[in-house]
C-alpha cells in the first residue's frame, strides 16, 4: 500500500533514515512500483504550496478493508476541491462516499493527510526537495523578494529608482489560478483564510486582471494589506473564529507570472512590470474591488545626481511625518528574484529611548539558564512605555547579565526600536525593540 511509505516515515525521528526511506521510493517508483508512484505524487499533492483544497474536516474511517483503492478517483477529487468547481454539501459529500472507496489504512494514513495538507510524519518540502529536485516530483518552493536595509548597502543607491512608502501591515501573495480562483498567501506560504472580501474582489476581476496582465496560467500579485492599527490587523488576520477584517486593503505593489515565482526569477525589469501594475489600477479602481484593493503609488528618481538623493530624503521624511514606517528604494532595471536582495532596500528611521530596569525573564532553548529578556519601564514624550526586550545581547552578555541580576535592577538600559507603538489597552510598548547599552557606566555620562 502507498501508505507503507507514511509508515516507514514515521517510523524513526532521524533526518537522514527519513531521506533514505524517499531515495528507497524514488528508485522503487524508476523500477515501476506503482505504491512509490503513488506515494511520491501524493506528497507532491500535499506539499505543493499552490495546491489548497479548501476543506477544513476530513472524516475518517474505521476497520473499512478489501476495497480497490481507486487512486485516480481520489485526485480526481483534490482537482475538483483545488480547482473549487465543487464545494458547500457537495464538496462534503464527495468527500464521504470516496473515503468509502478506500481501505481506512490507507484513507487516513494517506488521503485523508492529503487533503489537510500535512503527511504527519516529519518531513517538509525542504526534505522531499532534497531527493527530489531534479525529478518531476519536485515540490515548488514558495518565496518571494524580500528587501535589504538599506544603510548595509550605501554603494548601491545608484541609477534608477522607484521610492515607495514602506507600509505597515502583512505581506501578501496574491494567487489567480487558471480557473481565476483567488488564494492569498503569506510570505512563506500559509493561506491567510480572514480576508475573504479581498478575495471576493480580486474574484470579481481575475479573469480580466489575467487577460490585461499576459498570464493565462496565472499570475502572483505581491503586496501588503493594511488595516486601521498593526495590532488589530494582526489579531484578525490570526483568528480562528469570529474573525473581521473588512476594513483591511490590499495594496499591490508588484506581480509576476505563476511560472516565474515558481521557479523563482522574473527576468522582466520592474520598470516594465510597473507599467503592467498601471493597467491592474485600471481595473481595481473600479468597483467593486476598488474599496478592498489599491495599486501602491510611488515616484521615480535618478540616484546618480544629487538631485535625486535630495528627493528621496525629502520623500523618506515625508514618509515619516505622515506615519508610515519608512520608504522601500526598488531598483527600476532590475529583475524580480525570490529571495533576499539588495534590488529592493527599505529606509526606516530608528528610535533610542532610556528606559528602567524593573525586572528580567529567563532564557528558553540555547538560552536555557542565562538571561531571556530584560523587562523596562520609564516614561518618553509623555507616554509610559512597558517593554521586554530580548534581542541585542551577546551570549557573553546574557551569562553576565543573568548572573548580575540583582545589581542591575533599577539600572538604566539605552533600547533602540522602531517606534514607539499603543497597545490594545491603551499603553505604550515599542516595536522591535533591541538592547544597545547600560547608560551611566561611562565616566562622566549623564544619564
Amino acid at each position: 500500500m502507498a501508505a507503507d511509505w507514511i509508515r516507514d516515515l514515521e517510523s524513526s525521528d532521524s533526518r537522514i533514515y527519513k531521506e533514505r526511506v524517499i531515495e528507497k521510493a524514488l528508485m522503487a517508483a524508476r523500477l515501476g512500483s506503482s505504491s512509490a508512484q503513488c506515494f511520491l505524487f501524493n506528497c507532491y499533492l500535499a506539499y505543493n504550496p499552490f495546491y489548497t483544497y479548501n476543506i477544513k474536516q476530513v472524516p475518517e474511517t474505521k476497520d473499512i478493508t478489501g476495497r480497490a483503492n481507486p487512486w485516480p478517483q481520489f485526485w480526481a477529487l483534490c482537482e475538483s476541491l483545488r480547482t473549487r468547481s465543487v464545494t458547500g454539501n457537495d464538496m462534503r459529500t464527495m468527500v464521504e462516499k470516496c473515503s468509502q472507496k478506500f481501505d481506512s489504512v490507507e484513507w487516513n494514513g494517506l488521503c485523508r493527510r492529503v487533503l489537510i495538507k500535512d503527511l504527519r510524519c516529519g518531513i517538509s518540502e525542504k526534505t522531499l526537495n532534497k531527493v527530489l529536485s531534479n525529478t518531476e516530483w519536485k515540490i515548488p518552493v514558495f518565496t518571494c523578494q524580500l528587501a535589504t536595509d538599506s544603510a548595509e548597502r550605501p554603494n548601491k543607491l545608484t541609477g534608477a529608482m522607484r521610492l515607495e512608502t514602506k507600509l505597515d501591515g502583512v505581506r501578501v501573495l496574491a494567487y489567480i489560478g487558471v480557473n481565476t480562483q483567488v488564494t492569498l498567501y503569506s510570505r512563506n506560504g500559509k493561506v491567510f483564510e480572514n480576508f475573504s472580501h479581498i478575495e471576493h474582489a480580486l474574484g470579481s476581476v481575475a479573469y480580466e486582471i489575467k487577460l490585461r496582465l499576459s498570464a493565462g496560467e496565472g499570475v502572483v500579485l505581491d503586496g501588503e494589506i493594511i488595516g486601521e492599527t498593526f495590532q488589530s490587523l494582526m489579531k484578525q488576520a490570526r483568528r480562528k473564529t469570529d474573525a473581521d477584517a473588512s476594513d483591511s486593503v490590499l495594496y499591490v505593489f508588484d506581480y509576476l507570472p505563476l511560472a516565474d515565482f515558481q521557479r523563482g526569477h522574473c527576468n522582466t525589469q520592474l520598470r516594465h512590470r510597473v507599467a503592467g501594475l498601471e493597467k491592474l489600477r485600471e481595473i481595481v479602481d473600479r468597483a467593486p474591488a476598488a474599496a478592498a484593493v489599491k495599486v501602491m503609488p510611488g515616484i521615480e528618481v535618478d540616484m546618480d545626481v544629487s538631485e535625486g538623493h535630495d528627493i528621496m530624503r525629502r520623500f523618506a521624511e515625508a514618509a515619516v511625518t505622515e506615519g508610515y514606517e519608512g520608504i522601500m528604494i526598488k531598483a527600476l532595471d532590475a529583475p524580480y528574484e525570490c529571495k533576499r536582495s539588495s534590488f529592493w532596500m527599505k529606509w526606516k528611521p530608528t528610535i533610542t529611548v532610556d528606559l528602567a530596569i524593573v525586572g528580567f525573564e529567563p532564557g528558553t532553548g540555547r538560552n536555557a539558564g542565562r538571561l531571556g529578556a530584560i523587562i523596562c519601564e520609564g516614561e518618553d514624550q509623555q507616554r509610559q512605555i512597558h517593554v521586554n526586550v530580548g534581542s541585542g545581547f551577546t551570549d557573553a552578555q546574557r551569562d553576565e547579565f543573568w548572573q548580575t541580576r540583582d545589581t542591575l535592577m533599577g539600572v538604566v538600559a539605552e533600547v533602540q526600536a522602531d517606534v514607539v507603538s499603543q497597545n490594545q489597552d491603551g499603553t505604550y510598548s515599542l516595536r522591535f525593540p533591541r538592547f544597545v547599552r547600560f547608560r551611566g557606566f561611562e565616566a562622566g555620562e549623564k544619564l
